[in-house]
């Protein structure tokens, strides 16, 4: 609705564009700081009810800026039409950056305190847990669809005061059931800052690199004795051989030294989580391309759609923001048909308990995403060389939003499941925002492209992009991302191939040896999920 009120309010094409995806962009890149808060301070659950009220008040916000005169300038009946006054400015911002800043606390948190629900130690659940995120998946697309038919109808017909305030009462409710489930949730505590603890990996490590200390045998790493790893409520890690750099800053080099100055001595437990986080950054950087093509599904193919023939009949004509219905239509059919059909049938073929991983299933969603801007910029030729403009039906826009859809399908939800899984117990929340994240970075790079496109062809008035699309070269934009689509998808797949997971990295259970608080070397073993034993 907010990326759907910009394209509407603004004059030229390029910049409403930009500002839709570098509003997008700052929301999603946000989601940083939500996961570092819920991780390190409030934990998930208070983390959601506190953003959902900052949402809460941007709402009622937007909605007041929508309905008091005062807080808006007056209907353009002829240009030049009238600005908005600074107040108005201010006040219109001030709702889109506690929407941005609501959305950042909120994402990150959601799907992992669902997960959370569900007892990994429990096979029947475990598998529950990888349902939820499918489901998960299918809601999020419920509440898209609701949103681009429903409250498009209704602004259309009843304008933005109703438009946003109807979700602006939906987001107050929501706070409300999710605080009435309160005595029957499972929590996780806040286990301090992952990022300090990153930080005192490295200093360690640096430090007793420079003092010219070297690894020669596991028996030279600490770990602390309790049953538990020495960060709060997290259970122990397997040392892993990747990154051995790191394993300096849990080397003892003084038996009398502070072994709980975690900034001269570090635990395994907590060089294999600043490990685990170096591991999935290649698969995280090489799944962003598809962020990009995404930016466009709220943009140029709404612009789009605006422009072509949206008639259902004499008197029926679908709003163009509307048009986004077909890619969720596309994910609440796919999601019950990939839960219920194609992964028993992949089951029985891999043996896999999903049918197929989670890198896998990314893949497949990055592959496709190759066809769905290719389909963009073929529909856009035609639309744009049609003689008889604007009678191209906005239908033929179904195929790119179906591909973009069904990409998203797979790589979303395949990224729920790899940034949660691969994730240690302190560092869930971030694992959540780093993939999250994505979709932020992915529309600022879109604003970059979108940018640079207009500079060297020849900006808004002779470029590829101008404010009329009839004129634009749109198509060519879409050939651009087709050609980084398919880039990145080589990336990934190298990527990928070469990964090595939390299971795959680790030693074999007997070689883990690692020091007791006493200096004393014990031989590790495995006890449900935990990696060492406890003495």
């Amino acid at each position: 609705m907010v990326a759907y009120l910009v394209l509407e309010m603004q004059k030229s094409l390029p910049n409403s564009v930009t500002i839709v995806t570098d509003w997008i962009g700052a929301a999603y890149v946000l989601t940083i700081l939500g996961a570092f808060l819920a991780d390190a301070y409030l934990g998930r659950f208070k983390t959601i009810v506190t953003f959902s009220c900052i949402y809460a008040v941007g709402m009622v916000m937007l909605t007041l800026s929508a309905s008091i005169d005062r807080l808006r300038p007056p209907p353009c009946k002829a240009k030049p039409c009238t600005k908005a006054t600074d107040g108005q400015s201010v006040f219109l911002y001030a709702a889109l950056s506690l929407i941005a800043l609501g959305t950042g606390g909120i994402k990150p948190c959601v799907s992992s305190f669902g997960a959370d629900q569900f007892d990994e130690a429990d096979e029947k659940e475990a598998l529950k847990k990888y349902a939820f995120f499918n489901w998960f998946f299918f809601a999020i697309n419920m509440g898209a669809l609701l949103a681009i038919t429903v409250l498009v109808y209704v602004q259309d017909k009843f304008g933005w005061e109703l438009g946003f305030g109807i979700p602006a009462g939906a987001i107050i409710l929501s706070i409300i059931i999710i605080v009435v489930g309160v005595p029957y949730y499972r929590y996780q505590k806040p286990m301090g800052s992952p990022f300090t603890r990153f930080l005192q990996v490295f200093v360690a490590a640096l430090r007793n690199h420079f003092r010219g200390v070297d690894v020669n045998r596991q028996d030279d790493l600490y770990e602390v004795r309790t049953k538990e790893s020495d960060i709060i409520g997290a259970r122990k890690l397997t040392h892993t051989s990747q990154y051995r750099f790191l394993d300096k800053a849990a080397v003892i080099t003084d038996p009398l030294c502070d072994k709980t100055n975690r900034w001269r001595l570090c635990t395994v437990t907590q060089v294999e989580e600043l490990k685990f986080f170096i591991r999935i950054l290649p698969v995280w950087a090489s799944t962003v391309a598809l962020s990009i093509s995404f930016a466009q599904f709220s943009t140029f193919f709404v612009s789009q759609a605006s422009i072509m023939d949206r008639n259902l009949g004499p008197n029926l004509q679908i709003p163009s923001g509307s048009a986004p219905i077909f890619g969720a239509v596309n994910a609440l059919v796919l999601v019950p048909l990939y839960e219920k059909f194609i992964i028993p049938t992949l089951r029985r073929r891999t043996g896999h308990h999903r049918g197929i991983t989670s890198l896998q299933r990314m893949g497949v969603g990055l592959f496709v995403s190759i066809f769905a801007t290719t389909s963009a910029a073929i529909v856009e030729r035609k639309r744009r060389d049609d003689p008889t403009l604007p009678a191209v039906s906005v239908f033929w826009l179904g195929p790119q939003f179906f591909l973009i859809g069904s990409a998203e399908v797979f790589t979303y939800v395949g990224q729920l499941e790899f940034f949660y899984d691969e994730a240690t117990d302190g560092t869930r929340s971030i694992s959540s925002a780093m993939f999250l994240s994505e979709i932020g970075i992915g529309s600022w790079l879109s604003t970059a492209i979108v940018k640079i496109i207009g500079r060297f062809t020849g900006g808004e008035e002779r470029g590829w992009l101008r404010n009329d699309l009839n004129k634009s070269k749109l198509d060519y934009f879409y050939w651009i991302l087709t050609l980084i689509n398919g880039v990145n998808f080589v990336v990934y797949v190298l990527v990928a191939w070469s990964y090595k997971g939390r299971g795959k990295a680790s030693n074999s259970v007997s070689d883990d040896v690692v020091f007791d608080d006493y200096g004393d070397s014990r031989r590790g073993g495995r006890d449900g999920d935990l990696t060492m034993i406890e003495l």
